[in-house]
């Protein structure tokens, strides 16, 4: 990983003359504005008075003055946050104009994005872990990259805490990724060349990754190979579908047990496209058990997308012996799979 830079001093190209003083970082304290983990972390101040040059300009406009290399978003978020003052006291509409000889105090908190990357301990089930390379059994709810919504507690975060070197890494050795509430198998990288290696096997196809679903519906095969490109979908920035115009995408299915109304399948991936699984499936017309993002209701009583990732092959990055792991799966999925796969 690397460190977020110093802010760069704001220079003068819009032809602004003000006073800037940089005050050393401090952490906050019980008076200051900040709350959460705002206060725990530390600030530069930056100050000036509204020149001429400035004077009726709209506030968030004047911040991006004294701070060019900030967005205006940020900035804007910093107004709304408590972190602008006028005058001593503290700002709080961004289109505000300002006057000639007013007081301004900016307070840079950090972005969120360059706080994510952070150790923090947490409880990891690890299968295996050598020198080169762990396995980790992830739970459902777990994010694993800091993201909009989850700047922090994510499985990256708990790398750069598990072991000194992930903070060298890219990504803290993380190569290949499963969403949020999908459980089960996942490998890390915990040097350059094993993250590098691990990288070239899975763009190469190599690396054998076999998950448990639940669908709804009663399938009608046995065995099925999908073959269908996935793109972002044009209506929905959150889905991902089938396009014509998608990256290639390939799935292998195989019912291993059948209800009245849901189906048990083994799934082999051959790709690894966001939403790969459940896209696929969502576009068979059997969305996977509680995956509403894709049309899948709550049922026997799953209440987060019936995915799980147990069972992951590759070859040693280092080594290159093969290695095979598999998982159960956690309490909720057995239930419902059960109820399935033997009905």
């Amino acid at each position: 990983m690397v460190a977020p830079a110093a802010p760069a001093s704001a220079g003068d190209e819009d032809g602004a003359d003000y006073r800037e003083r940089t005050v050393s970082s401090r952490a906050g304290g019980a008076d200051d504005p900040a709350d959460g983990d705002e206060a725990a972390g530390a600030f530069e101040l930056r100050e000036m008075t509204v020149d001429a040059a400035h004077h009726g300009q709209r506030l968030d406009k004047v911040l991006v003055s004294l701070a060019a290399e900030f967005s205006r978003n940020h900035l804007q978020s910093l107004v709304e946050r408590g972190h602008v003052q006028v005058d001593g006291k503290p700002a709080q509409v961004v289109a505000r104009k300002l006057r000639a000889g007013q007081q301004v105090r900016l307070e840079l908190v950090p972005t969120e994005e360059s706080r994510a990357f952070r150790p923090q301990p947490m409880a990891l089930t690890i299968v295996f872990e050598d020198e080169h390379l762990m396995v980790v059994d992830k739970p459902a709810g777990l994010v694993v990259h800091p993201a909009a919504g989850n700047w922090s507690g994510t499985l990256l975060n708990g790398l750069l805490a598990h072991h000194a070197a992930a903070v060298t890494l890219p990504r803290a050795g993380i190569v290949h990724r499963l969403d949020k509430d999908t459980s089960g198998l996942m490998v890390v990288g915990k040097t350059l060349a094993a993250v590098t290696a691990l990288s070239r096997a899975i763009a190469a196809r190599e690396v054998n990754r076999h998950y448990l679903a639940l669908a709804h519906g009663s399938v009608p095969w046995d065995d099925k190979s999908v073959d269908a490109p996935i793109g972002r979908d044009p209506v929905s920035r959150v889905r991902m579908a089938v396009l014509a115009s998608g990256k290639p995408a390939r799935t292998e299915l195989r019912c291993v047990g059948r209800a009245a109304a849901h189906s048990a399948l083994a799934c082999t991936l051959h790709t690894g496209r966001t939403h790969q699984i459940r896209v696929h499936l969502s576009w068979l017309g059997h969305p996977l058990v509680a995956d509403a993002l894709y049309g899948g209701a709550s049922a026997l009583g799953m209440m987060r997308q019936a995915l799980h990732a147990a069972r992951l092959r590759l070859q040693h990055p280092i080594g290159g012996g093969w290695l095979d792991f598999e998982c159960p799966p956690p309490a909720d999925f057995a239930r419902a799979w059960s109820q399935v796969a033997q009905g």
